[in-house]
């Protein structure tokens, strides 16, 4: 369910920044040549024939992860993830320079953006907050901006080194509905991430072309925490995240509308 709201708000922003971006990103010559005179437009299909993109492209996707917090443990010692949920828009910035790993028509240098990540979770661990005993919330939202910079970008795969800096803010409740005041602490942190990113892109079925909006991305790293949001407690998100699952590209979504219609318009044209 999560998924299908999230993949609704992508739409959202889509069409909402599609005026501005379509006023920064312009179809390459190629593009436009191929699929004007090409007799076989529907066989070979824009979005997989572009070497050097020559503008900007809007992209935006999910982002669901698992962080390992130093400060959320088993009895035996053993970290338990914890699930975090998110979402990235930003743009793809094309190579200024012919790189030999950029060969598909996803080729970009690398993307920057925003993303926001929040997090609700139930701590059953007392003492973590001072002068604490019972059970506690804690709410997290993160807002991060972030350079990934391509290390490939060819066919179907890529592989990306993704670096991230935020501002987040926290909030801790007592799980009490008898107490007086809910509310124990709340602070602000300063969190950085380094990863490595892979994704794989699912081919194009020509009876059904939105298949390749999906795919799959593997991703891991570890985040520092350059301010702690409650410095005399025992409270630490440092640590290791990892991410398995689908992706959604975007970018697929928004050269098959290119297509659409500018082989409509072409449909229109031919029928004069």
């Amino acid at each position: 369910m999560r998924l299908f709201i999230s993949l609704g708000l992508l739409f959202t922003i889509y069409f909402l920044v599609s005026e501005v971006a379509s006023g920064q990103a312009k179809v390459s010559v190629k593009e436009t040549t191929q699929l004007s005179t090409s007799p076989s437009a529907d066989n070979q299909p824009d979005t997989t024939s572009a070497t050097q993109p020559k503008s900007l492209t809007f992209t935006a996707s999910t982002d669901q992860r698992f962080f390992f917090f130093n400060d959320t443990r088993t009895e035996d010692n053993r970290r338990v993830p914890v699930s975090v949920y998110g979402l990235r828009a930003g743009f793809l910035f094309p190579p200024r320079h012919r790189r030999p790993n950029l060969m598909s028509g996803r080729s970009a240098s690398f993307k920057a953006g925003v993303g926001f990540y929040f997090v609700n979770q139930q701590l059953d661990k007392p003492g973590l907050l001072p002068n604490t005993s019972e059970s506690i919330t804690r709410r997290l939202r993160m807002a991060t901006v972030y350079y990934e910079r391509y290390l490939l970008r060819k066919g179907a795969f890529e592989v990306s080194l993704p670096l991230e800096f935020g501002y987040g803010h926290s909030r801790y409740e007592r799980n009490d509905d008898s107490a007086e005041r809910h509310e124990l602490a709340r602070g602000v942190f300063l969190p950085l991430g380094v990863g490595v990113s892979a994704a794989y892109q699912f081919p194009m079925i020509k009876w059904f072309r939105p298949f390749h909006w999906f795919g799959l991305n593997i991703l891991t790293g570890y985040r520092f925490i350059l301010k702690k949001d409650i410095p005399e407690s025992q409270i630490n998100y440092t640590g290791f995240y990892i991410s398995v699952g689908p992706s959604f590209f975007l970018e697929n979504l928004t050269a098959d509308i290119k297509y659409w219609r500018q082989k409509h318009k072409q449909k229109k044209k031919n029928a004069k």
